[in-house]
């Protein structure tokens, strides 16, 4: 399985980005199944969860700190998933990652998760 991420960008404080996942290869019945996280990391600092969402797009779940600012969403027939962003901040600055989980629902940690895309920079001047 191989993740394609995309979407990043430079952007001012308070604008939107959106952010894509393709996932290809060893994906056929089986996208369709498994939960997806996003992850990011900043420049010295942990790589640290974002958000998730499971396997059909019905449970969603974010770090406390994009609560209300960030949505993820899936499109299974197109083996993509989406991260939007509103309203971003300059701390949302990082590379963001995109991850498979094996699991029907995603996980919040990152031994959960099994493929890693290669990350999409994303910049939020203030």
């Amino acid at each position: 399985v191989q993740l394609q991420a995309s979407g990043g960008g430079l952007v001012q404080a308070g604008g939107s980005l959106r952010l894509s996942c393709v996932a290809s290869g060893r994906t056929h019945n089986t996208f369709n199944m498994v939960g997806m996280g996003w992850f990011r990391q900043a420049p010295g600092k942990e790589r640290e969860f974002v958000a998730g969402i499971s396997w059909n797009g019905d449970r969603t779940f974010y770090r406390e700190s994009v609560k209300g600012r960030f949505t993820a969403s899936r499109d299974n027939l197109k083996n993509t998933v989406y991260l939007q962003m509103n309203t971003l901040k300059p701390e949302d600055t990082a590379t963001y990652y995109c991850a498979w989980d094996n699991a029907p629902i995603a996980g919040w940690t990152q031994e959960e998760y099994e493929y890693w895309g290669q990350g999409t920079q994303v910049t939020v001047s203030s």
